[in-house]
């Protein structure tokens, strides 16, 4: 049995929320600068050089590379070997948030109440997902979401008749419906399977997965390549002003789902696409 103390918890998460939403991930800045080497609209090529300047801006300067800093997705993944010492682990969560936003300078986007609508002038609470993992380690993954892309996601409870035709029609009326909202070129995280709630959750947590990391299951890595070239075929393209990157890749997350159902989630993020990992 392994003791970690909360405070380490909150010092990394703390770190991970500026790290985040300073600097782009090596896996996100490789697939922008492949990108412009292969867009063929002029001006979707024009659109990416003006992102890449952007990007490089935040970067030098230390300011965020975007404005809307998001409200905190955190997934842990904690060894059950680990005791935990100290505050309760969500208040413990929270708290690193709560100095990532206020001492990084972040924007706050957190509402206390979905109706009431009043700040919380803090960024909390953020979303977290909990997974109990074997080992004596604890993985956290910090992914801040800006709503443009999150409010242009969708869930779908096709039927199973659909099948994988079905499956890749919903995807494909998610991203025409996005258009430009989601701030393209994006990266689409697709969930099939399990419940309602349970294939959302696959679809966010795809968009944690490397830009150009494919799954390991070959009839998923067949479809995340399909759909990547039928997306950038609708012409949306960078900043939806046309052009051959609407998006810079598609993850598929899978899981086992009932006899009469078929659900699929699409939460699509914008081209900064923010996540961190790391293991303490």
């Amino acid at each position: 049995m392994r003791t970690v103390n909360t405070e380490i918890l909150i010092q990394n998460i703390k770190e991970m929320c500026i790290e985040a939403n300073h600097y782009l991930s090596e896996d996100m800045d490789e697939a922008m600068k492949k990108a412009v080497s292969t867009e063929k609209s002029e001006l979707g090529k024009k659109i990416l050089n003006q992102l890449q300047e952007n990007l490089k801006i935040a970067d030098e300067d230390m300011i965020p590379i975007c404005q809307d800093t998001g409200m905190a997705v955190i997934f842990l993944e904690i060894g059950q070997d680990v005791h935990l010492e100290g505050m309760a682990i969500g208040d413990a969560v929270n708290e690193g948030v709560r100095r990532g936003y206020t001492e990084g300078f972040l924007r706050k986007s957190v509402v206390g109440d979905p109706l009431i609508r009043e700040n919380t002038k803090d960024n909390t609470p953020a979303v977290i997902h909990y997974d109990i993992v074997p080992g004596d380690k604890i993985k956290i993954t910090i992914a801040p979401k800006g709503f443009g892309s999150e409010n242009m996601s969708r869930i779908f409870m096709l039927k199973p008749a659909d099948g994988v035709e079905g499956v890749k029609e919903a995807i494909l009326t998610a991203v025409k419906d996005a258009g430009p909202n989601a701030c393209p070129p994006m990266v689409v995280g697709v969930g099939i399977g399990g419940t309602f709630e349970k294939c959302a959750i696959l679809a966010k947590k795809a968009l944690t997965r490397p830009a150009g990391e494919h799954s390991e299951i070959p009839y998923v890595r067949e479809m995340e390549t399909e759909m990547l070239e039928k997306i950038n075929r609708l012409g949306i393209g960078p900043g939806g002003l046309g052009g051959t990157t609407t998006a810079l890749a598609v993850n598929i997350n899978t899981y086992p789902t009932h006899i009469a159902g078929l659900p699929v989630a699409v939460n699509i993020c914008c081209h900064v696409n923010r996540h961190v990992v790391r293991e303490i």
